[in-house]
């Protein structure tokens, strides 16, 4: 019960690295909100936190849109009264030859990746702070924040901004005693990689990765969750590669 008594926003909820945190932090103690688009996906997860013995509730939300950003916290603190972990963790990506990519591609995956970040950042904070309470920002980054492949490109550029926006928020935010942490998760089951899979792609995906795997959400989550508990207080500003060696390897 790392998180037991504390108050979790999850954004990207409804599937993937956000539904297993989600379930992850209900397990450990917290209340869990889910912001995310997806209404089906969202009650499954919902389904999850219920059978994890926590309480949950779904606030839907377009992280791409600040204000739905800000009224996703509000929920939160209305309904649980409090704030203590927000998991910027809302992600998508568009892929097309650099040359065939078109702006509007590349503007929908910069709008959730990194605009979505930053607007959770800037939420979160300000109702930390007014609320008094010294919590914990977790923003997804990725492997590929560092290392880059072909078509992907707003991709790439989004979650190399998210390293940053996580290290320039925890420098200004730690008078508050507010931390922010980031993940670079490898290559993971989830929803976006799922084009990839149908192409058969999924045994190469495996051999990047040095123990010739994809990793499951779940790994994730449990990192995001140990981010967000005492154990690491430590840990502020820094980005947490969680791929497996991935970039090392490579």
């Amino acid at each position: 019960m790392m998180l037991e008594g504390q108050v979790a926003v999850v954004t990207g909820g409804s599937s993937g690295i956000g539904r297993a945190t989600a379930v992850a932090f209900a397990r450990e103690g917290a209340s869990v909100v889910i912001g995310d688009i997806n209404e089906a996906g969202a009650q499954e997860t919902l389904d999850g936190i219920a059978q994890a013995g926590g309480i949950g509730s779904f606030e839907p939300t377009d992280v791409g849109d600040a204000d739905q950003v800000q009224r996703l916290v509000n929920r939160a603190v209305e309904r649980f009264g409090a704030l203590h972990v927000m998991f910027n963790n809302a992600g998508t990506g568009e892929y097309a030859p650099l040359l065939e990519h078109t702006i509007e591609q590349y503007q929908r995956v910069i709008r959730v990746n990194q605009d979505g970040v930053f607007y959770g950042i800037v939420a979160a904070a300000r109702t930390m702070r007014e609320l008094g309470i010294k919590g914990t920002i977790v923003n997804t980054s990725s492997v590929f924040g560092y290392l880059a492949s072909p078509g992907v490109i707003g991709y790439h550029a989004s979650k190399a901004a998210v390293r940053m926006l996580s290290q320039a928020a925890a420098l200004e935010l730690a008078p508050f005693g507010i931390r922010v942490v980031c993940i670079a998760p490898g290559t993971t089951d989830t929803p976006i990689i799922q084009g990839y899979k149908d192409f058969g792609l999924e045994p190469t995906m495996a051999r990047s990765q040095m123990r010739g795997r994809i990793l499951k959400p779940e790994q994730i989550a449990e990192v995001v969750v140990w981010l967000c508990s005492p154990g690491a207080d430590a840990i502020n500003g820094s980005v947490v590669m969680a791929d497996d060696g991935f970039a090392s390897f490579k």
